[in-house]
């Protein structure tokens, strides 16, 4: 029996994208977008924007629910490993002191806590973010690379046929884009 492989991959979404000179014209934009009922909007600014999460309607973010999970990991193998060095593996009578001392375990338990949380954070959103990633399509797109310096992108996806790029560039134009680049060229 032979597998069926497709002669060609699905193409990408097209997209539509903006320039804008200040964080005002970029809202102004995306309220416009929302209005005429664009859903998937993406944004590339220099600084973070106040309110613009609120208008892209994005949820908060999930990483803290994993330093939390990775704080716990943490902090149960600090003093899971304490408890069994000391008290299962080679327990030692010192002075009539308890083998199993709570308040000896509590600074270390501590520091495994810290330090399973920062290694949670930082490798946990290397792969939410899927970093490394070194070069994408839209770093070919001429100004582009000013959105880290002064500049505001509204990227508008999803775009199906060649009226409603148009549209979306209208859009973007109206409210104050400097220019467009459109669906065949992003």
């Amino acid at each position: 029996m032979k597998l069926k492989i497709p002669a060609t991959r699905s193409p990408r979404p097209r997209r539509v994208l903006g320039e804008f000179t200040s964080a005002d014209l970029m809202l102004a934009g995306v309220d416009a977008l929302r209005r005429a009922g664009y859903e998937k909007l993406e944004t590339y600014a220099p600084f973070d924007v106040p309110g613009l999460d609120e208008r892209l309607g994005l949820r908060r973010s999930r990483i803290g629910w994993l330093v939390l999970a990775g704080g716990i990991i943490g902090m149960i193998l600090g003093y899971g490993i304490q408890w069994w060095a000391n008290v299962h593996n080679y327990p030692l009578n010192s002075g009539g002191r308890p083998v199993h001392a709570v308040p000896a375990f509590v600074f270390p338990t501590f520091e495994a806590t810290i330090i399973f949380s920062g290694f949670a954070a930082f490798f946990g959103l290397f792969a939410w973010l899927r970093l490394p990633r070194l070069w994408a399509p839209i770093d070919e797109i001429s100004g582009f690379s000013r959105a880290s310096i002064d500049r505001f992108w509204i990227a508008v996806g999803a775009i199906s046929t060649t009226e409603d790029g148009d549209r979306a560039s209208a859009i973007l134009r109206d409210a104050g884009a400097l220019h467009t680049v459109g669906p065949a060229d992003a």
